[in-house]
C-alpha cells in the first residue's frame, strides 16, 4: 500500500464516507501542476462537485427556511456555497495535507491557498457523487454544513452588496471596480482590485480572483465607512 492509499484511509474516516476502490478520489486530490506527470488534474471534477453542493444546498435551504422569500433563500445560498465556507470545510478537513502536488509548489505553501484548498473540497465533492450517488454527497455535505447552516441567524449580506446598498441610500452613482494588476503564475493567480465610492477614499485588495479581490476591496470601505460613522471615542 503506498503512502497516499495509506493517507486516504485517514481521510475517509474525517469524511464519514470510504470511496470503493476504482473511484477518482485521487484525481479529486491532484492539483493540476502535478497531473502533467500523469493523470488527470481536479479541475473536471471540481466542476461538477460546485453544481452537487449547489444543488444539495438549495434543496436543505428550502427544507430549513421554507417560511423565507427567494431573495433571502438566495444570499444564504450564496454564503454556504462560497470559497470561504469551501474553505472552513476543507480545514476541518485538513484537505491540504492530502493534496498531490509537487514539493516545490506545496513548500511555497500553494497547498493552503483559499482557492486551491476550495476546488479540491469541490472536486472530492464530486467524487463523492460520482461513486455512492446524490445521497452519499447529501450525507457529507448535511454533516460538515450544517453548523454553517444555523451560524448565522439573519441571510448574509456580501460586502459588495453592502457597499452597494450604503451608497444607493445616500444617493451615491454605484461603486466602480478596477482591476490593478495581476501577478503570480498561471496556476496561482493574485489580482488586486481598487473600488472606488464618491466621497471615499479608494480601498484596493488582492486575491486569488478578481470576485474575492472585489469582495475584500469592498470590506475594507465598509470597515471604513464603520470606523467613520462610529468613532472610537
Amino acid at each position: 500500500m503506498t503512502d497516499f492509499s495509506t493517507a486516504l484511509i485517514e481521510l475517509y474516516a474525517r469524511l464519514g464516507y470510504t470511496f470503493s476502490p476504482n473511484a477518482r478520489i485521487e484525481e479529486a486530490l491532484t492539483h493540476k501542476s502535478f497531473s502533467a506527470r500523469g493523470g488527470r488534474g481536479y479541475e473536471r471534477l471540481e466542476f461538477l462537485g460546485d453544481r452537487v453542493l449547489g444543488l444539495i444546498m438549495a434543496e436543505t435551504l428550502l427544507e430549513h427556511f421554507g417560511q423565507e422569500a427567494e431573495g433571502a433563500i438566495a444570499k444564504r445560498h450564496a454564503s454556504l456555497v462560497s470559497r470561504e465556507s469551501l474553505v472552513v470545510v476543507a480545514e476541518q478537513l485538513d484537505l491540504a495535507s492530502f493534496i498531490q502536488m509537487p514539493r516545490s509548489e506545496r513548500q511555497a505553501g500553494a497547498a493552503n491557498q483559499a482557492s486551491v484548498q476550495a476546488d479540491a473540497m469541490e472536486a472530492v465533492l464530486g467524487a463523492i457523487y460520482l461513486d455512492g450517488g446524490l445521497e452519499a454527497a447529501r450525507s457529507v455535505i448535511h454533516r460538515f454544513w450544517h453548523p454553517l447552516l444555523h451560524s448565522a441567524g439573519s441571510p448574509p449580506v456580501d460586502a459588495k452588496s453592502a457597499l452597494q446598498e450604503w451608497a444607493q441610500g445616500l444617493g451615491k452613482p454605484l461603486p466602480s471596480y478596477t482591476l490593478e494588476g495581476r501577478s503570480g503564475a498561471a496556476h496561482t493567480p493574485l489580482f488586486t482590485v481598487r473600488v472606488e465610492v464618491q466621497g471615499l477614499p479608494p480601498f484596493s485588495a488582492a486575491a486569488g480572483s478578481k470576485k474575492v479581490a472585489e469582495q475584500a476591496a469592498a470590506q475594507h470601505a465598509l470597515t471604513h465607512i464603520n470606523e467613520q460613522e462610529n468613532p472610537i471615542a
